[in-house]
C-alpha cells in the first residue's frame, strides 16, 4: 500500500513515499481503512529521532476511518464500523490502511466529520487529560501558556466548558481566535507577567504550559502551589520547577466524551487545512513551521 513517512532519522529531506505491506492487526488492534489522519508537531519530532524510532517508518499517530479487520480479543468493534483513534507506537497513520489501538478508539457519529474526529486523540485528548490532572474547581483561573496551537485551543474550549476563567499567551495574530473561544489573550515576551496579572485581576490557580524553556520558567512562579504547573513541552524543566508532566489517559472513554462534545457543538476541533496524501510533505512542513492556526489533516480516502 502507499504511505508517507521517513527513511531514516533527520530533517525533511529524509521524508518519502513508502510502499509497505498492509499491516495485520494484532491483539487489541483494529485495521482501519483511513479516511483522514491528523498532523502534529510530534510527527516531525519523531522523524528527527525524539522518540527513538530509527526508520523507515510511516508517520501519523491519529486517524479516522472504517474498520477493515479486528485483531484477536477485540470486542465492541466490527468490520464496517466508522471509528477514530490512536495508532500503536505513534506511527502508521499516513497510509491507505493503519492500525488503531482498540482501547484508544471510539465510534464516530455521523454528525462529526472524519476530519474533525481524526484530530481528537492527540490535541483534544492531551487537553482533556491536563484539565483532569489539575482538577480545578469552577471559577478557578487557568493560564494556558501557548494557547494558539491545537492543544491550546482545545484546552481553552474544554476549560471554559468546565467553568474556568482562562488566560492564554499567544502571538497577536491568534488573539481574535482565542477570544472567540472565551479566553483572554495575552502577548508573550518581555513584560508578560505584568500583562497576565493585569488580565487576571487576581490569582492564577494553575498553568498549563505548551511552550517550555524560558517561557515556562517565567510563568511557573504564578500559582501559589508549583504542583499546579503542568507541561507537555518541557517535562524535565517542569519537574525541576516543582511541577508535573501530563499523565495521559489514552482510553476509549475519553474519546467518546470528546466526540460527544463535538457533536453537541461544545468543542470545535478547528481544522483549517486539509491536504491530500500526495501532499503529505507539505502538510508536515506547515506544522513544522510552527505558525499554523488550527489543526492540519491529511485526507487519504473518501470522507
Amino acid at each position: 500500500m502507499r504511505a508517507y513517512g521517513f527513511v531514516e532519522v533527520g530533517g525533511p529531506e529524509k521524508q518519502a513515499f513508502l510502499d509497505v505491506p498492509v499491516p495485520v492487526p494484532g491483539p487489541g488492534e483494529l485495521l482501519v481503512q483511513v479516511r483522514s489522519a491528523g498532523v502534529n508537531p510530534g510527527d516531525w519530532r519523531l522523524r528527527e529521532g525524539a522518540y527513538g524510532t530509527a526508520g523507515p517508518a510511516v508517520l501519523g499517530r491519529e486517524v479516522a476511518g472504517v474498520v477493515e479487520r479486528v485483531g484477536p480479543g477485540v470486542q465492541g468493534f466490527t468490520a464496517g464500523d466508522e471509528v477514530f483513534g490512536g495508532c500503536p507506537g505513534m506511527v502508521g497513520g499516513w497510509a491507505e490502511y493503519a492500525l488503531v489501538q482498540a482501547p484508544f478508539a471510539a465510534h464516530r457519529p455521523s454528525s462529526v466529520s472524519p476530519h474533525d474526529a481524526a484530530v481528537l486523540p492527540v490535541a483534544a485528548g492531551t487537553a482533556f487529560d491536563a484539565l483532569t490532572n489539575l482538577g480545578l474547581p469552577r471559577g478557578a483561573t487557568l493560564l494556558v501558556n501557548g494557547a494558539g496551537g491545537g492543544v491550546g485551543l482545545a484546552t481553552v474550549q474544554l476549560a471554559r466548558a468546565a467553568g474556568l476563567r482562562v488566560i492564554g499567551t499567544a502571538s497577536p495574530a491568534k488573539h481574535a481566535l482565542i477570544s472567540s473561544f472565551g479566553a483572554t489573550p495575552v502577548t508573550y515576551g518581555d513584560g508578560v507577567l505584568d500583562r497576565i496579572r493585569e488580565a487576571a485581576r487576581g490569582d492564577i490557580d494553575a498553568v498549563f504550559d505548551l511552550v517550555g524553556g524560558d517561557a515556562l520558567r517565567v510563568v511557573s512562579t504564578l500559582p501559589a502551589d508549583p504542583v499546579q504547573v503542568l507541561s507537555v513541552a518541557d517535562k524535565d524543566l517542569v519537574k525541576r520547577l516543582g511541577g508535573r508532566e501530563v499523565v495521559r489517559d489514552r482510553s476509549s472513554g475519553v474519546l467518546r466524551g470528546l466526540v460527544g462534545l463535538v457533536a453537541e457543538g461544545a468543542l470545535t476541533p478547528h481544522v483549517t487545512h486539509v491536504f491530500p496524501l500526495d501532499k503529505a510533505g507539505d502538510a508536515l512542513a506547515l506544522v513544522e513551521d510552527g505558525h499554523v492556526i488550527g489543526k492540519v489533516v491529511i485526507e487519504v480516502g473518501t470522507t
